[in-house]
């Protein structure tokens, strides 16, 4: 069965996690111009958020604060991002964490409390707002997009911050797997797999010797854009790109090659 998702030009119903800035923001920015409503996603940074709400083009976006990390709050946010939107028709699963802990220097503890803090959040939050959404998405009857935020590290390892390149390796398995299981229903699942981007959160680290090196990781000699990110998912979410469902796609310069 090959159902219809909405065409261009025809606002679709946009929840972005984690919207309050840097990646998120620029999400929510790039639907909103193309004339979708969204509902933008907060954890805990609500005055960031209301500024990104402030930010976007057009009417009718919302703003949802949550904790995504427990399943009941999960299904708050899906619940009531869905009643102010009138339903769902693409998810941007955006939201993570990813806080150092390299195994010699971090204690036994602090290893085990950030471990499950990375899984709660970039794994099992993506996991419970997927199913969440999808679900409406089957019974509107209409197919859908979700389009989750993977990572270069899932790939090339991430010595200070295993649990982020795990539960990234997670989530895009976690795309795979839905995207078998969801197109029957016409929801296509992709997920993006970026390299270092320039956002307020990383900015300190793109001054001196560190940020030349962090440059020097791709040929083009820079780092990249949210706004180039977002414009990709902007395009895994789009009417044209069914066929790229089950995809990983790598947005990082070249600075890292998969054979």
């Amino acid at each position: 069965m090959n159902l219809p998702v909405h065409q261009s030009g025809t606002a679709r119903r946009v929840v972005v996690s984690g919207a309050s800035r840097g990646l998120g923001r620029a999400v929510a920015r790039a639907f909103a111009a193309n004339g979708d409503r969204v509902a933008v996603h907060y954890g805990s940074r609500e005055e960031d958020a209301r500024a990104t709400l402030d930010s976007l083009a057009g009417t009718g976006h919302v703003l949802v604060g949550g904790d995504l990390s427990d399943p009941a709050g999960a299904a708050d946010v899906a619940g009531r991002a869905a009643e102010a939107l009138g339903g769902i028709d693409v998810l941007v699963n955006n939201a993570a964490v990813n806080l150092p802990h390299p195994l010699a220097d971090t204690s036994y503890e602090d290893w085990a409390a950030l471990w499950q803090r990375h899984v709660a959040v970039n794994l099992l939050a993506t996991a419970n707002l997927s199913h969440l959404a999808a679900r409406r998405m089957i019974d509107q009857g209409t197919g859908g997009r979700i389009v989750n935020i993977g990572s270069r590290g899932a790939f090339r390892g991430e010595p200070d911050h295993p649990a982020y390149g795990a539960t990234k390796a997670a989530v895009h398995a976690l795309g795979q797997s839905l995207a078998v299981s969801l197109a029957p229903h016409g929801i296509a699942v992709a997920s993006v797999a970026p390299g270092f981007f320039e956002t307020e959160r990383v900015a300190h680290r793109l001054s001196g010797a560190e940020g030349a090196a962090i440059r020097a990781q791709s040929p083009f000699g820079r780092a990249g854009t949210a706004e180039e990110i977002a414009a990709a998912v902007l395009w895994l979410a789009s009417p044209v790109a069914e066929w790229a469902s089950g995809a990983v796609l790598d947005l990082n310069g070249a600075s890292h090659l998969r054979t």
